[in-house]
């Protein structure tokens, strides 16, 4: 049995960790919630700002997922997996890119045109190289994403993974991540029951926001 030690959650512009708002609707769109959710962590990577915003959600969700968290002291680069799903892919940035072949297409934005950019950017930051996948299905299937997590975490090469669900369309915006590892320590057994409950829990909005 492997077991979800850390889940963040980001939805209706607010970012929920282990059940817990730590970030709450700030900014009038999705952009500017993003940007000043960045700034609120304090940290510098500039290239937050040249992503799109699937891969900002991503970045987010991780970083605020592994706060704290000294994952390579605990496991080897090789041995840590990112599995990834969503149901837009990248059309959020694909509608972007066409407009821009109007005028001039934009190479920043072709960057973003496949959705498992999202998991690169996520290794990239976090030093992570295992094996990494990423979905696209109709709508957020814990079922599935456990299934397939699971066979990952079956192999010997493996001991942890980051996982979940990131979306974006427009404003729509739905992200759950969380740490798999196979020790217990208080840990969420990793069922698709358990992760339903999980994604289905509603953070918001609060107090209306501001």
């Amino acid at each position: 049995m492997n077991y979800i030690s850390k889940h963040c959650r980001i939805s209706n512009r607010i970012i929920a960790l282990g059940g817990q708002i730590v970030y709450e609707n700030k900014g009038n769109n999705l952009d500017e919630f993003m940007n000043s959710a960045f700034a609120w962590l304090s940290i510098a990577y500039p290239k937050f700002y040249k992503m799109d915003r699937l891969s900002k959600l991503g970045f987010l969700g991780s970083e605020i997922l592994l706060k704290d968290e000294k994952l390579l002291d605990k496991y080897l680069p090789e041995r840590i997996a990112v599995v990834l799903s969503n149901s837009n892919a990248s059309l959020d940035t694909d509608l972007k890119y066409f407009e821009s072949t109007k005028t001039i297409a934009s190479p920043a934005l072709f960057v973003y045109t496949l959705s498992n950019i999202v998991a690169g950017e996520i290794c990239i930051r976090q030093g992570i190289k295992g094996e990494n996948a990423f979905f696209v299905l109709p709508q957020f299937d814990a079922a599935r994403l456990v299934e397939y997590v699971e066979i990952v975490m079956a192999s010997p090469k493996t001991e942890a993974c980051i996982a979940g669900w990131v979306d974006v369309l427009g404003e729509q915006h739905d992200v759950l991540l969380y740490l798999l590892e196979k020790s217990k320590d208080g840990g969420l057994e990793h069922t698709a029951e358990q992760l339903q409950k999980l994604y289905q829990k509603n953070y918001g909005p609060v107090d209306g926001g501001s």
